[in-house]
């Protein structure tokens, strides 16, 4: 029985055994411990995937840190060559480059990217062949010309700007084709201005570019201006000739004369050009873009003049870069040259009232002086070509002029007559006149009327380029020097009323003794008095004529050749 007892105890113990593994305990499946497998496989990889991303930031970290601090470096460095290349412009002597072309010579500092001397070489200083070439600037102009800056000092230090000129020869010789030449300068503040120049081998005109970029963290809005500068210590404005700054402004000329330059000498409008010039040559910048504009006009000290084209711009914000286009000439006032600079230039040659009268008489007398080279030959023709031109007028001013004469008898006795009633004699001298049809002033109006015409050719004649230097014959080289025989200043001899040279004015002695004859040929004066004034005119007019050129004079003289025998024919003939 107990044997019994025991083997249903252990089957009995066995039973709750199976019955529990099968009812209580979860059974795992195949696919559930490859799950588990995988998850702890996925688990690891986890973990190393972090480990090694980890490791990758880490890494980027310490690049990125090794990065900024290169870039620290770097961006010092670069700063300190800036510090370094500013303190080394500021410091340095300016360089002076040179540009050579068959017309002119033209040395640029670099100091303010200026035009320090400009020599044309087709003329010269004075009418000798050892005489340097003529110099366009001054000693005395320390500044130059053709100086860029923004009005109210906007970008600090560029008015003494040094300006750097790279990759370019000191001397550049410009013979077939044209050439640059560029200069750069950056502020502080990081605005960077560039000055380009480009030469021609065949032209007084230099192309002039001024580019601007705004690296800085203001815009620029003041505006833009060029200044020419002339020192004008020794110019004087002539009877008919203008000296000193110029500008063309809505189609018209304006001339400031020196005495009038004040601090309100500020002319507004479409400013076609800006020029200084004397009484044979000019400097002028000419804008490209015909844009509302300023010339402001400016002395300052040692008679130096400013003549400034100041012009708005638009707004050049941080990041852009702006080109402002000009022209630039600088030569002698010849029509021929100013007109080929197509701008309006040659209505800085003007000859005052008459001006429509003296450029087609110069353009005749460059005509025929193409024919006939020697321009004393010419003014002698074109004055007897004005003396045919108005030969009727002459005609009739002297038959009334000898009708006068030829009533001189009968004045006198009326005069005598009455000479205690003057308006009793007044009024028969008119009876008399009303009596053989003579009109008083018969002889003056058709004189009156050949008066503009002969103004104009004496304007001409003072102002054309073409007469400096140019000679005649003999004693007379200089048709725009006032005529000298022999010099009697090496002797320390001077001459009142004279200047030097110190001569004798032989032309001009003898276009005294032709008016002198020719007041001889004209009928007397009733009053003595006025006379005696009238024989003297010759006497003041040789005076006045002691000074003028050379080729005025031998005009006033030729013309007063023909007058003589024009006036003898006619009173011949009647």
């Amino acid at each position: 029985m107990e044997q019994v007892r025991m083997f249903l105890a252990i089957a009995l113990s066995f039973l709750v055994f199976f019955l529990w593994n099968i009812f209580f305990v979860e059974k795992e499946t195949p696919e559930n411990t490859d799950q588990k497998v995988g998850q702890k496989i996925d688990q690891k990889t986890d973990r190393a995937r972090d480990v090694t991303q980890t490791a990758n930031i880490e890494t980027t970290v310490r690049e990125t840190r090794e990065v900024d601090k290169k870039t620290d470096r770097v961006v010092s460095e670069q700063a300190e060559k800036a510090t370094t290349l500013t303190s080394t412009i500021a410091s340095r002597k300016a360089k002076m480059f040179s540009v050579d072309t068959p017309l002119y010579s033209v040395n640029i500092s670099e100091e303010r990217a200026a035009f320090k001397s400009f020599v044309l070489k087709n003329y010269r200083e004075h009418n000798n062949l050892d005489s340097p070439l003529k110099e366009m600037m001054s000693e005395e102009n320390e500044i130059g010309t053709y100086i860029v800056d923004f009005e109210g000092n906007e970008i600090p230090g560029l008015s003494s700007a040094i300006f750097i000129c790279e990759d370019a020869l000191e001397r550049t010789d410009v013979t077939s084709k044209p050439e640059e030449l560029v200069f750069s300068w950056r502020s502080k503040e990081g605005i960077e201005v560039e000055k380009t120049y480009k030469f021609y081998p065949d032209s007084y005109i230099i192309d002039f570019e001024v580019s601007v970029i705004n690296r800085a963290e203001y815009p620029l809005q003041n505006n833009l201006s060029v200044s020419l500068f002339k020192n004008m210590e020794n110019s004087k404005s002539g009877q008919y000739g203008f000296t000193g700054p110029s500008g063309l402004i809505d189609g018209q000329l304006q001339e400031i004369e020196k005495d009038d330059i004040d601090e309100t000498s500020r002319f507004k409008g479409i400013v076609k050009w800006v020029a200084v010039q004397d009484r044979y040559f000019i400097s002028s910048l000419i804008p490209k873009a015909d844009d509302e504009a300023a010339m402001n006009i400016f002395m300052g000290d040692n008679s130096l003049v400013e003549a400034q084209y100041s012009a708005p711009i638009k707004m050049i914000h941080p990041g852009m870069e702006r080109q402002f286009g000009y022209e630039i000439f600088m030569g002698p006032k010849s029509i021929e040259i100013l007109q080929e600079a197509n701008s309006d230039l040659e209505k800085a040659l003007s000859f005052g009232w008459f001006d429509f009268i003296s450029k087609p008489c110069l353009k005749l007398m460059n005509f025929l002086y193409d024919l006939i080279p020697n321009y004393g030959i010419v003014i002698i023709i074109l004055t007897i070509l004005i003396k045919i031109l108005f030969w009727p007028l002459g005609n009739k001013s002297y038959k009334s002029m000898n009708e006068m004469k030829r009533l001189q008898p009968l004045m006198a006795d009326i005069r005598e007559k009455y000479k205690d009633d003057k308006k009793r004699m007044n009024e028969e001298v008119m009876k008399l006149y009303k009596t053989y049809k003579i009109n008083q002033l018969g002889g003056c109006l058709p004189m009156v009327a050949q008066i503009p015409v002969f103004i104009a050719f004496y304007q001409m004649l003072y102002g054309a380029i073409e007469l400096r230097h140019a000679p005649f014959f003999g004693w007379i080289t200089d048709l725009s020097a006032p005529d000298r025989l022999f010099d009697f200043g090496s002797l320390g001899v001077s001459i009142p009323l004279m200047e030097p040279p110190y001569g004798i004015p032989v032309l001009t002695i003898i276009m005294g003794g032709t008016m002198f004859i020719q007041q001889k040929l004209q009928p007397p004066a009733g009053d003595p008095t006025q006379a005696k004034m009238m024989m003297m005119m010759p006497i003041v007019f040789t005076f006045i004529f002691i000074n003028f050129s050379s080729g005025l004079v031998l005009y006033w003289l030729i013309n007063n050749i023909l007058s003589i025998a024009q006036q003898y024919y006619v009173y011949r003939k009647n």
